[in-house]
């Protein structure tokens, strides 16, 4: 199903509520989008367009800005391999030759069964832990050629399943705020601040 289902909508109406103006909502949308069809649908841009109140045109900008919204199909995992100077000094270059050959697909591609798309990426923010990868932006420090083996055997054969969700998987367990622990939703261009954000004033 391209556009969000049923379910879906009653989330993403809530999520909504959650923000002063309806395209607050757009990244978080996305995300649900994302991880009810494996990837983002040109049919899924136009229907949160419509929940937020936006143009197809700006959701689309908004995805494509973003590097973890894929608008085709991947892999169940998606493994990016750093190549930014901490990494490429430490050996990244050889390992995305060893990827491609182990997995029999050029970066940005897609294992035959469909397990597995292999990605560059740019900085993952673990510098000291050179080179780096992410499985569904999970992190792999320090890896090898060995041990970059032993990671695809254990996601073939199910080992991580328990670790590592299906790519486009937000959380095994959604946050829900109940409506009388919520902060509350102002707009923006309410004349005061709403009463949550003002501080009680100091006792004499």
């Amino acid at each position: 199903m391209s556009r969000l289902n049923e379910a879906n909508v009653l989330l993403a109406k809530e999520i909504i509520g959650r923000y002063p103006r309806a395209r607050s909502a757009t990244i978080p949308l996305l995300h649900l989008s994302q991880q009810q069809n494996g990837h983002v649908t040109r049919e899924a841009i136009a229907h949160i367009a419509e929940l937020v109140g936006a143009t197809a045109a700006e959701v689309l900008g908004t995805c494509t800005f973003y590097e973890m919204f894929k608008m085709e199909p991947v892999g169940k995992y998606v493994v990016n391999i750093c190549g930014t100077m901490s990494c490429q000094l430490m050996g990244a270059d050889e390992l995305m030759h060893h990827a491609e050959h182990v997995l029999g697909v050029k970066a940005g591609g897609t294992t035959a069964d469909g397990l597995i798309t292999l990605e560059h990426a740019e900085c993952q923010a673990a510098c000291t832990e050179a080179p780096n990868v992410q499985v569904n932006y999970r992190h792999c420090h320090r890896m090898t050629t060995e041990s970059f083996d032993r990671l695809v055997d254990d996601l073939r054969n199910g080992r991580l399943d328990n670790e590592i969700p299906p790519h486009g998987t937000l959380a095994r367990n959604r946050q829900h705020i109940p409506a009388d622990k919520a902060a509350g939703v102002a707009s923006p261009d309410a004349p005061a601040a709403p009463a949550w954000l003002t501080a009680p004033e100091a006792s004499a």
